[in-house]
């Protein structure tokens, strides 16, 4: 499953690309909304640093005007993606963006039937939010499983989780068979975490520094490598 970032701060995406994890992004209004200067500006960075495909969100409800929104979108960068929210315009308008060569990511998909009309209509990316589904005492697991299913195993837009709310969406997401997880910053740094790994890191370091000797022959390790490149 590939790891997309869910946000609009560039700052978030740079730290996270660091890792060598990302695969895309994913933004919507409201959170470049929290961020400073021109979301256009932001959007391209992102881009740059993914090196994905990274979904910028139209903001009307009908379908012309979600065309040429998209359309504008589409020409910050070849690696966006617009994302559509899900009703008969955002199908209409996703169908008409597709024939021009866009990809769509369709947006606020809660079940099945919507992921399969949002299919026809040639989106590429299908997203199912499980956080707003537990909230509201759907089990968001049962439906993404039920939206898996039923596009199949052939099916050319992917399933992409987003609405992550900590870990345990991430994992469900990915044994269920999603091609796509979108995962907040915070989320990201709780997958970090497990006190095992704490505990294993503190006990190498204490004995690391029983032997000093060991820590100058490493770096004499690393120097005689660095003269060997040059």
């Amino acid at each position: 499953m590939k790891l997309f970032i869910d946000t609009g701060s560039v700052a978030e995406v740079e730290e996270i690309a660091g890792w060598g994890v990302l695969s895309g992004a994913t933004t919507n209004p409201s959170l470049l909304a929290k961020e400073e200067g021109e979301p256009g500006d932001s959007i391209r960075r992102i881009c740059e640093l993914v090196d994905g495909p990274v979904s910028g969100e139209v903001v009307s409800d009908n379908a012309r005007d979600m065309v040429a929104e998209g359309r504008a979108l589409a020409g910050l960068d070849d690696r966006v993606v617009v994302k559509v929210p899900f009703s008969p315009e955002g199908l209409a308008a996703t169908r008409e963006l597709v024939s021009d060569g866009i990809p769509v990511n369709m947006t606020l998909v809660f079940s099945a039937a919507q992921a399969l009309l949002t299919a026809e209509a040639g989106a590429s990316y299908v997203s199912c939010f499980m956080g707003r589904l537990d909230d509201i005492s759907v089990t968001s697991e049962d439906v993404v499983a039920e939206i898996v299913e039923a596009l199949g195993p052939d099916r050319e837009a992917q399933v992409l989780a987003a609405s992550m709310r900590h870990p345990v969406h991430v994992v469900t997401a990915a044994r269920l068979g999603c091609e796509v997880s979108t995962i907040p910053y915070k989320v990201f740094k709780q997958m970090l975490g497990h006190p095992l790994t704490e505990a294993g890191i503190a006990k190498f370091a204490d004995d690391w520094k029983s032997r000093p000797e060991f820590g100058e022959w490493l770096r004499g390790l690393v120097d005689e490598g660095a003269a060997a490149r040059h």
